[in-house]
């Protein structure tokens, strides 16, 4: 099922190229979305996580959500488990990944590349993910595959990941870079 989560926060972005988890298994593209446990996306995500899991299993749902809760393998997360993580603490969290690179537009809906600079951990985002519900030899779980990522605003930034300012460098000389590097 699909959900459009509107002005949450990105974390953990990577969006313009496919990267493996700590180096390992298959490259995909991914994001956190972060927001608070009053947002409207809470709702939006509850709502998918019982539609796609009454699809599944049917009656026997309301049992295996419960199971999926306490072993934290539902799409929505709660933020304290990864409090160590900046913006994580005291907030909901989806996760979504998919191995399709996603739609990447700026706010006027043009596409966006890796040397826009945008979408980047700490700013904000219109999310478009996908539900489904996993049943496999991995586990039953809910997941969020990401479908697109809209930029909507600057935030500050996560662990500095944000490009130097054109002021933040003096012009040199030929004459002082070689000097700067004793020859």
């Amino acid at each position: 099922m699909k959900v459009i989560m509107q002005n949450v926060q990105g974390a953990y972005v990577t969006v313009h190229e496919a990267r493996a988890f700590n180096g390992e298994g298959t490259p995909s593209y991914s994001i956190s979305c972060i927001f608070d446990w009053d947002h409207p996306a809470v709702k939006l995500i509850e709502e998918a996580q019982d539609k796609v899991g009454r699809e599944k299993w049917g009656e026997k749902w309301e049992t295996i959500k419960k199971e999926l809760k306490a072993k934290d393998r539902l799409a929505l997360h709660d933020g304290d488990t990864k409090a160590s993580s900046t913006g994580f603490a005291g907030k909901a969290f989806v996760n979504a990944r998919n191995r399709v690179r996603p739609r990447v537009v700026d706010r006027d809906n043009t596409e966006l590349t890796i040397a826009d600079g945008k979408p980047y951990s700490g700013c904000y985002v219109n999310v478009s993910v996908e539900l489904w519900a996993q049943d496999n030899t991995y586990g039953k779980r809910i997941n969020a595959s990401l479908r697109g990522v809209q930029f909507l605003a600057d935030g500050t930034p996560f662990s500095g990941g944000a490009a130097a300012n054109e002021d933040e460098f003096a012009p040199v000389s030929d004459a002082d870079a070689l000097a700067a590097v004793g020859l």
